[in-house]
């Protein structure tokens, strides 16, 4: 196989455009190309008049062809080079008796991206996993979000963080990332996500995303798989306790109170099991404080941002609706960045906690809601957030949780109560407006959080709805981000608050070997444990972990 990279065809190219394209780029006659895939798809907008798709593309010879000699004729050009391998191969298999001698089965604690495909792993390994989940079963969950959404009823185990699927089900469904990928880990989890019924094109558009309701089908379908090959999902399963002796894990306590022996624990937490990284602490897990942001989500006409973004191409079915990706550095020091932008969304209650408001972002498979929404947010270090009063010294691991909890009680104070959210009009929020000069009617963007939006002052002298240098590095940076995307700053676009929970506010770091620095058999991974930022990341996270984990118990018996 040969792979062409950077191969460019006019936006409206006719469909049998591609194969003499090809044919063309390797010079070769028609009947010399047996076949061929598309690897990947993306496009330049950069000039919104002539915008172009740039393929990559996997191409079969005819038998008799040379690939050697076709490789040769093309030993100058970078964009013509043998395919990789990407096939998943895993990294062993238990033998057919390997519980016939008394042995503990391997627990994976959270059933989120990197919970899901660090169970399946392990499963199509043979080592028939055991998963805690302490929300309730996707269908269920889904049941318990809309409560929150539709009737301001929260289930603080069952919610937008906790449940199957974890937070990424109720989100936009974004499945790439910038993370290394030397062994092509994200096909495996794209292939996956494929045979438990996603749309093929997600193999190979340069953005893919599925949405909420098909991940809901597909999750299900992957957990039908993990029990097939003898894993075990338990639902309504909280961790209260970690048993460790020695230095290693040797067991969980149930908040039923059930006693789970475990010599192997994939601790595949969300960013927001405040309760379990607590329990943690007190039993001696090694952590730390780690950076994260804080911010507002904004709502703009999704019109305005495809203008913006694909000037007279706006609306062609190819590219859907736009994205934005923007950052801005204040004169007071901070980084001011979109982050998780919803085109054709809505924006989310997303607190798992009572009397505390915090907002994320969503979006359908179809992206065809009014507005299009983001994060706008700023970075915070451990110093920001430390608790204590000191300068200097180590921050306590704890300590982002309760700044986090402080801002969200702070924004439902602000909205009025019942899980509505405060907001804003950008317009007053850029001018610095206060009190009677606020606008309390929404313009042209209707914000679509529920329960609902109370239009308030996000900056009130001492009473604002985030830190004083996050307040003045938004005002700084949204006038800045309309140059970029013209409409940005429109007065009456919306500002929604609070967005928290952007990643983990604490990492328990782990060696070479994916294991606790402290404990051993403790397998840190994922997002809670800061070590991935989304769907593709954390089950990338999951993938290696497994492997880590199932490689460890394969060894020989010494």
């Amino acid at each position: 196989m040969l792979r062409i990279t950077e191969l460019r065809l006019p936006l409206d190219h006719e469909p049998g455009a591609l194969r003499p394209a090809v044919v063309a780029r390797l010079k070769l006659r028609d009947e010399q190309l047996a076949d061929f895939t598309v690897f990947r798809r993306a496009y330049d907008a950069r000039k919104k008049t002539a915008m172009v798709l740039i393929y990559t593309v996997d191409c079969q010879l005819a038998d008799g062809v040379d690939e050697a000699k076709v490789l040769a004729r093309h030993s100058g050009d970078a964009h013509i080079r043998p395919s990789p391998d990407t096939r998943y191969k895993l990294v062993g298999s238990a033998p057919a008796d390997f519980y016939a001698t008394q042995r503990p089965r391997p627990v994976v604690v959270g059933f989120g991206p990197c919970g899901l495909f660090a169970a399946l792993v392990l499963a199509q390994m043979g080592l028939r996993p055991i998963v805690l989940e302490r929300g309730k079963q996707v269908r269920e969950r889904t049941k318990d979000t809309w409560g929150l959404w539709r009737k301001s009823e929260l289930n603080p185990e069952s919610n937008v963080q906790f449940g199957e699927g974890g937070a990424g089900t109720f989100s936009d469904g974004k499945l790439w990332s910038q993370i290394s990928d030397p062994r092509h880990l994200t096909r495996k989890v794209l292939t996956e996500f494929v045979k438990a019924g996603a749309p093929d094109e997600i193999l190979y558009v340069s953005k893919p995303h599925i949405g909420t309701f098909r991940l809901v089908s597909m999750i299900e379908k992957m957990r039908a798989d993990i029990e097939a090959l003898g894993g075990e999902i338990r639902f309504q399963q909280r961790v209260t306790d970690i048993r460790i002796e020695g230095g290693a894990v040797r067991g969980l306590t149930l908040a039923s109170g059930e006693q789970l022996d475990a010599d192997h624990v994939v601790l595949a937490l969300g960013h927001s099991a405040r309760d379990t990284f607590a329990m943690l602490h007190e039993r001696g897990v090694a952590m730390e404080a780690k950076p994260f942001s804080i911010g507002y989500r904004i709502e703009h006409p999704q019109s305005v941002i495809d203008k913006a973004r694909f000037g007279p191409n706006a609306g062609h079915p190819i590219l859907g609706a736009a994205d934005y990706k923007l950052v801005h550095h204040a004169s007071n020091g901070r980084a001011v960045y979109s982050f998780c932008m919803c085109p054709g969304g809505t924006v989310v209650a997303a607190t798992s906690e009572p009397m505390r408001v915090v907002t994320n972002g969503m979006s359908q498979y179809s992206r065809n809601e009014r507005n299009a929404n983001a994060g706008i947010v700023v970075g915070i270090s451990p110093q920001d957030y430390r608790q204590d009063g000191l300068t200097t010294g180590p921050v306590s691991p704890l300590d982002g949780m309760a700044f986090q909890r402080f801002w969200e009680s702070r924004a439902y104070e602000l909205g009025g109560g019942n899980y509505f959210a405060p907001g804003e009009l950008v317009g007053d929020f850029i001018a610095g407006r206060h009190g009677d000069a606020v606008a309390r009617e929404f313009g042209s963007v209707l914000p679509s959080y529920k329960p609902g939006v109370h239009l308030t002052d996000l900056a009130e002298p001492g009473r604002g709805s985030l830190p004083d240098y996050a307040l003045a590095a938004i005002r700084e940076a949204l006038p800045a981000f309309d140059k970029q995307i013209r409409g940005f700053a429109m007065p009456d676009a919306v500002l929604t608050g609070v967005e928290t929970r952007t990643s983990s506010p604490l990492r328990i770091p782990r060696g070479k070997d994916y294991q606790s620095l402290n404990v051993a058999g403790l397998y840190p991974a994922g997002e809670g444990a800061g070590y991935a930022g989304g769907i593709m990341s954390a089950g990338v996270d999951g993938i290696e972990v497994a492997e880590a984990l199932g490689a460890r118990m394969l060894q020989p018996a010494r």
